[in-house]
């Protein structure tokens, strides 16, 4: 590794310390580190974690991770950890989905993801909030280790100047590698744009063949079909 200018890089193993917080009576945890998915776009999580820069000094990244791919499908950036961020990171992450009713959000009980805009925000699209347990990192874990992966492959490797830099190294880091080309074993050693897409297909299809279906049946016409695909998948 020496002669090849290669290192390892070690990061600090968290240390698990049992605790049996609960979820305060107005919040649910309906995730329940039931991690598993049928298909994408049923269980959302999402976290902000702390990124330091040069100039700014901190500032924070929200990221939102669909549980059946992995994918990184929403994030934002900024040099202030509000409200507002966390908004904005679920927003983009619902820029791509049609139907979003039903989805359930998973964060933990930070300010940011208690707070009235966030949850305005979330029941005008229909989603459903869940929170982790006081104390229980563990009730997020997925994108505590996303977060962690980012720092240990990415952030830690650098020395960044200002926000712009930052921002930037982010964006090629999710857009360009981990969404694209790092495979993940939870999915089948894919990489989260191949499970995506793997499913996107396979609902494309599960659909056409209701579809065809129906039309046998003579409970639509194929023009009505052609019209649902086209407003489902195309639109």
């Amino acid at each position: 590794m020496a002669k090849q200018g290669l290192r390892s890089v070690v990061v600090k193993k968290y240390n698990h310390y049992a605790n049996h917080g609960t979820v305060p009576d107005d919040k649910e945890n309906l995730l329940k580190r039931d991690f598993g998915t049928e298909t994408i776009n049923q269980k959302w999580c999402t976290d902000i974690t702390y990124i330091h820069v040069q100039k700014e000094g901190w500032t924070y990244l929200a990221s939102v991770m669909d549980l059946c791919s992995r994918k990184i499908i929403g994030y934002a950036y900024g040099t202030s950890m509000t409200a507002e961020l966390a908004v904005e990171a679920v927003k983009n992450a619902c820029l791509n989905v049609r139907e979003t009713k039903g989805i359930i959000l998973h964060s933990d009980l930070g300010s940011q993801y208690t707070s009235q805009s966030f949850e305005k925000f979330l029941n005008s699209r229909g989603i459903l909030h869940s929170f982790s347990r006081k104390g229980n990192p563990y009730d997020n874990a997925c994108i505590e280790s996303f977060h962690s992966v980012l720092k240990k492959e990415e952030i830690y490797l650098h020395n960044y100047q200002d926000s712009k830099e930052t921002r930037r190294a982010i964006f090629e880091y999710i857009e360009g590698w981990y969404n694209r080309k790092r495979i993940h074993s939870a999915i089948g050693y894919m990489t989260p744009q191949q499970k995506e897409d793997e499913e996107l297909t396979r609902n494309f299809l599960s659909l056409g063949i209701t579809l065809l279906f129906h039309i046998h049946k003579g409970i639509i016409g194929c023009r009505q079909a052609l019209d649902f695909l086209a407003f489902r998948y195309f639109l």
